[in-house]
């Protein structure tokens, strides 16, 4: 199971429960409104903030790969420029 499922799992599983105490709780409903509406900011913060890193994971690994294709890319270049050059050489 991947850490992402994971980590969606724990964080669903933390806002039910938060819910879950919250509606249970002996206070007015206005205050249990508030309190809601409170740890929802906090819960969209929290998965912001994960999904951003998620995303800045996603940029660095991509730009590692095209690195490595740009790479990979110039040294074929070069041996195909060089078995060309050979073969006029042989040839020529």
């Amino acid at each position: 199971m991947s850490s992402g499922k994971i980590l969606l799992g724990l964080l669903a599983g933390l806002a039910a429960g938060a819910l879950l105490g919250v509606l249970f709780a002996p206070e007015k409903g206005s205050a249990t409104r508030k309190k809601i509406s409170k740890k929802g900011e906090d819960y969209a913060d929290s998965l912001k903030e994960k999904f951003n890193e998620f995303l800045d994971n996603v940029s660095e690994k991509f730009e590692e790969v095209k690195e490595e294709v740009t790479e990979a890319a110039e040294q074929n270049k070069a041996k195909s420029e060089k078995v060309e050059k050979d073969m006029k050489t042989a040839t020529g």
